[in-house]
């Protein structure tokens, strides 16, 4: 179990818990945690889905700073590998993932929110690529993963700007999903991520791998990777569950084994 980042698990749902008090700055040895950590939700029978979180009071502000400061050129072209493969590791978790942002997602913090496959914030949260007031630019997959969610324009304001966005603001431009009071951000994640405990895993891994994979090419070969994914589907037992038990129960009513 990592000392800055650990997964706890409970009733079906993964938590990648980030624990560097008091906001939760990503130095490189939590950057490796989360990696070890993702690595470990993907694996486990045990977790359906995953809940990335910071704690009460902030999800992550961002990168350590002091840590940064002190790198050379050479430094961080060694570094920056670590910097995309941390959120990479929470982007490549197969199942399905949900950040529960209280107080602030800024800079890394944000990236990692952004690997996510949605978001849910606190109404009063703040969130924001503040790289640029710094002289840098997002390096954890900010330019990336903003863009191909809010649209290129919205992104680049955030980038170029450097501004906090609110959480109303985020939910407006679909950097978030849903609001909730902080102090039942949490649980409504879970909520969510608890919907897929005894779910057709291997569905939703397919399910995942056809919409990431598929926007990173033209429709024709997206569609090409969905019929590849679907038709997989046709080898595993709870495609056989889910449809014998459709024919004779109706929909909705199949017990799934994950296999």
């Amino acid at each position: 179990m990592g000392e800055l980042a650990r997964l706890e698990v409970a009733d079906g749902v993964g938590t990648i818990r980030l624990d560097r008090p008091k906001m939760n700055p990503l130095d490189a040895q939590m950057q490796r945690e989360i990696i070890e950590a993702a690595d470990e939700a993907d694996r486990r029978d045990d977790v359906a889905a995953v809940v990335v979180y910071g704690g009460e009071r902030v999800f992550a502000a961002g990168a350590d700073i002091k840590e940064m400061a002190a790198m050379s050129y050479q430094d961080m072209v060694r570094h920056s590998q670590l910097l995309q493969d941390f959120t990479k590791a929470v982007a490549g978790i197969g199942k399905p993932t949900v950040s529960a942002i209280t107080g602030f997602a800024l800079g890394g913090g944000c990236e990692v929110a952004l690997a996510t496959d949605v978001r849910f914030a606190a109404d009063d949260a703040k969130l924001g690529q503040p790289e640029i007031l710094l002289g840098i630019i997002p390096g954890a997959g900010g330019t990336q993963r903003l863009a191909r969610l809010v649209g290129p324009a919205k992104a680049k304001d955030l980038i170029y700007t450097g501004r906090f966005v609110s959480a109303q603001e985020a939910l407006e431009i679909g950097l978030v999903d849903q609001l909730h009071p902080a102090a039942d951000v949490y649980a409504k994640a879970v909520e969510w991520a608890g919907q897929f405990a005894g779910g057709p895993a291997l569905a939703l891994r397919a399910a995942k791998t056809a919409v990431d994979r598929g926007l990173e090419v033209d429709l024709f070969t997206g569609l090409e990777i969905e019929r590849s994914e679907f038709a997989g589907l046709f080898a595993t037992e709870d495609q056989k569950l889910g449809m014998e038990s459709f024919v004779e129960n109706g929909p909705g009513k199949a017990t799934f084994r994950g296999r």
